[in-house]
């Protein structure tokens, strides 16, 4: 049984909605979300165009959410500055910098510059996220990106806020990966990943769903893949979306749910096609009646499979943690 802090408790339970389900939504997008932006309206936006996109974003899906990802350039700070994060709905920040260092054998994980775990903790933010490209296949740079991801957790131990890792799989020379040879590969990788990384003291991992639908159909089997992921994960997980439709998404959720997870934290799945629209009250219109009624669709399947993020760690909701009469002295 893992034993939890006061601070990453109430963070925990500030981005999850009762009785301990993750419905969060992720915009921290900021690279992929300029190059979305530009290929459908053939232009680059803006510092305040982005802006006014993450605070449109934060308007629509805060209501359906129980926390928002957002990024430290464009999103976090002016959603709060712009009153449009409520204060019901949890708050997780990014502190990697976009993009990735080049390596001849692959990707490293770069954290922000002039940007850390203290500063997110200050704003007032729930939690913190990393994404770390990660191929467990790869050693040297596995024991790379662990070292990053210990020293992240362990400035979250410090400033006792719950910290999230986001492991992304990634091709490298020779290998496609839109391909049944890469999906094969896949389910191994996830649920091997998932092993290493929640050896570390993180909080939630966000997985990928450990199989690729476009080859994979058989749910049974499918199921199978995630109970893997669920016994190889140390902490409670997530599923992400990783920019796949949303009508397969929802399944990867579902299956995922009754395979032990503890919610989702997805993304473009939910709003990809509002980038499409230039209008910005057509994209209003859109991010209202379309994609936030997804967000309350999956809100719908979560609740009804999802495992409390304290169920996976041994805990009661009634009691997650030993607190005696002198608690505060030695916190």
């Amino acid at each position: 049984m893992k034993s939890l802090t006061i601070g990453k408790i109430r963070g925990l339970q500030q981005i999850s909605r009762r009785p301990g389900i993750f419905v969060m939504c992720a915009m921290d997008h900021r690279a992929g979300l300029i190059s979305m932006i530009e290929s459908a309206q053939h232009g680059v936006p803006d510092y305040a165009e982005l802006v006014n996109m993450k605070l449109d974003m934060c308007a629509a899906f805060g209501r359906h959410a129980s926390g928002v990802l957002l990024d430290p350039e464009y999103g976090a700070a002016q959603c709060i500055a712009g009153n449009v994060l409520g204060g019901r709905v949890g708050l997780l920040v990014s502190v990697e910098a976009t993009g990735y260092e080049k390596d001849p054998m692959g990707r490293l994980t770069e954290l922000l510059k002039d940007w850390g775990v203290e500063k997110i903790k200050r704003m007032g933010a729930s939690a913190v996220k990393m994404l770390v490209y990660y191929r467990p296949d790869i050693k040297k740079l596995a024991d790379k990106q662990l070292k990053t991801i210990a020293r992240v957790a362990d400035e979250c131990i410090k400033y006792d806020i719950p910290f999230l890792v986001e492991p992304k799989t990634y091709r490298v020379e020779g290998e496609k990966m839109d391909s049944k040879e890469f999906a094969s590969k896949l389910p191994e990788m996830v649920v091997e990943t998932a092993r290493q990384i929640t050896a570390l003291p993180i909080d939630v991992l966000k997985a990928e769903f450990p199989a690729d639908m476009k080859y994979d159909k058989d749910v049974s089997e499918l199921g199978q893949y995630c109970k893997q992921l669920d016994a190889a994960s140390r902490t409670p997980w997530v599923i992400l979306s990783a920019g796949v439709d949303y009508e397969t998404f929802k399944d990867e959720v579902t299956i995922a749910c009754k395979a032990g997870a503890s919610g989702f934290l997805g993304g473009r799945a939910i709003w990809q096609e509002a980038m499409q629209i230039a209008d910005r009250q057509k994209r209003l219109e859109y991010f209202k009646n379309v994609a936030g009624k997804r967000l309350e669709e999956l809100a719908h399947i979560t609740e009804k499979y999802a495992r409390p993020w304290y169920e996976k760690l041994g805990l009661q909701p009634s009691h997650l943690v030993d607190v005696d009469q002198d608690w505060y002295r030695k916190y």
